[in-house]
């Protein structure tokens, strides 16, 4: 009830809407399995987040499914690429493109001078 309050306040969860009871199940299954156990855009470990890549309140026939998730991470000491790439800065805003755009982002920072 409280994390769900505070999605709500964050701007994670539209005021008005709920997630389904199975998507804490969901978002466990999704981060366990080896392919999402590190942040899609930087490799980061800590604090991962099942990102919808369509928003759930947008549609609601995928807020479950597993195809329109992505591993982002919240814990990066220099950036939470939930944020920045999943939400662009605006967690009531969201990345059409998040899904090309990780592995992009992947490569430039794995590529840092």
């Amino acid at each position: 009830m409280l994390i769900g309050l505070i999605d709500h306040i964050k701007g994670k969860v539209p005021w008005g809407e709920q997630r389904s009871g199975k998507w804490p199940a969901v978002r466990k299954a999704f981060l366990s399995l080896p392919d999402n156990s590190k942040c899609a855009v930087c490799g980061g470990t800590k604090k991962l987040e099942a990102h919808h890549i369509k928003p759930f309140h947008l549609n609601k026939a995928l807020e479950l499914d597993p195809t329109n998730l992505i591993a982002l991470c919240e814990g990066n000491s220099v950036m939470n690429c939930h944020l920045l790439f999943g939400h662009l800065g605006n967690f009531k805003s969201f990345n059409k493109s998040v899904k090309k755009d990780a592995p992009a982002w992947d490569d430039k920072i794995k590529d840092r001078p």
